[in-house]
């Protein structure tokens, strides 16, 4: 079986073919500056259609990875968080159809990264599994008895990164207070740097405001860069454990572009949890996604295998 696969975050658009557990083509596109979705599609439709020609094998469905909230059951985006707002209206099923002629399945990305890494990844034959992606959000999603869950509302499983950790904390943009995504992801990362009262006497003042920048100043001793990394590292660590302690997860995944910093954060995040857990827990495997990036795209052909 092979698929067209299209992962469609905050910053980013990637799309590829997966066959038989492969990817086998890949690339990413740039977004347009706009907040909505359907100015991307024309492109969009352009560089599948491109991708499905020089494929070599018949393409069987096309998989979305998007972030926002999706209703598998009813295969449509139900809520976006400022970005791609037009989203929940657009008939994407009927898109697929017209300008593909191909049946679509969309996901929620985490959900479907997380697929991938069940499939091929760092959770490989594992079956209770959490996975947290870091990046210009946090998305924490998990599987238990090999299986995602949906709730009352098909919402299950798919916000790990909006568990609170601060009481009173900042206001994030999914409305909640105190968020793991408001105290320590990428889109609010300018917002706490310059909060720091020395922060004009950083040299954080003087790059972009970025996690690659922060860890880069933080490792050559700068104060603030030191000081903001640690609350980040500190907040990552609340975040897991509250999922140990809710889900019994037999492993962790981190995933999302932060972790090419992985050789400082899961040290830091198991330290963390060792100290804050409750004794009789069993430590769960806190580990790097083995897909990176591509996570998502991998997670299509276990998506369309399951039976809505």
């Amino acid at each position: 079986m092979a698929y067209l696969v299209f992962d469609l975050g905050g910053s980013h658009l990637t799309c590829g073919i997966v066959a038989d557990g492969v990817l086998i083509a890949h690339e990413s596109l740039s977004l347009p500056d706009s907040q909505l979705l359907a100015p991307v599609l024309p492109g969009l439709s352009e560089t599948l259609l491109r991708l499905r020609e020089t494929a070599g094998v018949p393409i069987d469905g096309v998989g979305l990875g998007f972030c926002g909230l999706v209703d598998e059951k009813r295969n449509r985006i139900v809520s976006t968080n400022g970005k791609f707002v037009d989203a929940p209206e657009l008939d994407l099923n009927e898109w697929a159809l017209k300008t593909l002629h191909l049946p679509i399945r969309i996901a929620n990305d985490a959900r479907l990264a997380l697929r991938g890494e069940m499939s091929a990844g760092a959770g490989h034959g594992d079956r209770d599994v959490f996975m947290f992606t870091l990046g210009t959000g946090i998305g924490g999603v998990v599987a238990l008895d090999g299986k995602l869950p949906s709730g009352a509302h098909g919402l299950a499983a798919c916000l790990g990164g909006h568990v609170p950790v601060t009481l009173g904390g900042r206001r994030c943009t999914c409305g909640g207070q105190g968020c793991a995504e408001s105290e320590a992801s990428g889109w609010v990362l300018p917002a706490i740097c310059k909060e720091q009262p020395d922060f004009l006497g950083s040299r954080l003042s003087d790059v972009a405001l970025n996690f690659l920048n922060l860890f880069a100043l933080a490792d050559e001793g700068d104060a603030v860069a030191v000081r903001v990394r640690n609350h980040c590292l500190q907040v990552w660590g609340a975040m897991t454990v509250a999922a140990i302690l809710a889900y019994d997860p037999a492993v962790v995944i981190f995933g999302g572009g932060v972790m090419k910093a992985a050789d400082l954060i899961l040290p830091s995040v198991r330290e963390y949890v060792r100290h804050n857990i409750w004794a009789p827990l069993s430590e769960p495997r806190i580990v790097a996604a083995a897909l990176g990036n591509h996570a998502a795209l991998y997670g299509v052909e276990p998506l369309f295998q399951e039976t809505r």
